[in-house]
C-alpha cells in the first residue's frame, strides 16, 4: 500500500511563513507529478502549485511568488514553503501524488490526509 502524510501546517499570523511536508511510503515503483491543494470552507479546492518528475513547476495565481514547490526524490517528500502568508490561505492542504506502485501499475493519484494552515492576528 501507498501512503502520502502531510505535516508543518499551523497557526500563523498574516506575513509569516511555514514549510509544508508531504512524505510517500509503500510499496512504490516510481513518483511522477506532485502538487499541492487547498480547501477553504464554503469554497471549492484548488490546486496551488504542482511539480513535475523533471522539476518544472506551475503555480495557481494567487500564491505565484510567495509560495515555492520543490521535491526531494531520495525521501521521497515534496515540499511547499510559503511566504508572506495571508488570512485567504487558511485551508486544509493536501498533497497529491501521482504513483506507479509495485502491486498496481497504472499510474494513479494519491491523496494524503491533510494539514491544516490557518493565518490570523
Amino acid at each position: 500500500q501507498v501512503q502520502l502524510v502531510e505535516s508543518g501546517g499551523g497557526l500563523i499570523q498574516p506575513g509569516g511563513s511555514l514549510r509544508l511536508s508531504c512524505v510517500a511510503s509503500g510499496s512504490i515503483f516510481s513518483i511522477h507529478d506532485m502538487a499541492w491543494y487547498r480547501h477553504a470552507p464554503g469554497k471549492q479546492r484548488e490546486l496551488v502549485a504542482v511539480i513535475t518528475s523533471d522539476d518544472m513547476t506551475n503555480y495557481e495565481d494567487s500564491v505565484r511568488g510567495r509560495f515555492t514547490i520543490s521535491r526531494d526524490n531520495a525521501k521521497k517528500t515534496v515540499y511547499l514553503q510559503m511566504n508572506s502568508l495571508k488570512p485567504e490561505d487558511t485551508a486544509l492542504y493536501h498533497c497529491n501524488v501521482e504513483i506507479v506502485a509495485l502491486d498496481n501499475p497504472q499510474l494513479s493519484n494519491y491523496w494524503g490526509q491533510g494539514t491544516q494552515v490557518t493565518v490570523s492576528s
